[in-house]
């Protein structure tokens, strides 16, 4: 079992930064694969960006690769996402979620454990 807490979000301007962080509980935190999502008003939750458990690896949706950069750090038992060059089209509530399984993962369904999500709007 592990909870996940997101914090970062904000109102920031089109072309701007924030970053994101997810703190995690519990011992196997390090053995988790862990991703973020989003999910915009009217939307559905849509895949941005996934670690390995050991950080080694990671996967970016199309709509962020160049701009964001997943990263963890196990020893803290926390996942980042840094997000730059921010577009309007960017404004979501931003999940980090945790699979059992190790490696990348792209499909909501293979993670167990989610966040309460936090607010990032772009203003243009």
């Amino acid at each position: 079992q592990v909870q996940l807490v997101e914090s970062g979000g904000g109102l920031v301007q089109a072309g701007g930064s924030l970053r994101l962080s997810c703190a995690g509980s519990g011992r196997a935190f390090s053995s988790y694969a862990m991703g973020w999502f989003r999910q915009a008003p009217g939307k559905e939750r849509e895949f941005a960006a996934t670690i390995t458990a050991s950080g080694g690896s990671t996967f970016y949706a199309r709509s962020v690769k160049g701009r964001f950069t997943i990263s963890r750090d196990n020893a803290k038992n926390t996942m980042y996402l840094q997000m730059n060059s921010l577009k309007p089209e960017d404004t979501a509530v931003y999940y980090c979620a945790a699979s059992r399984r190790s490696s990348a993962l792209t499909d909501r369904e293979w993670y167990s454990y989610w966040g309460q999500g936090t607010q990032v709007t772009v203003s243009s």
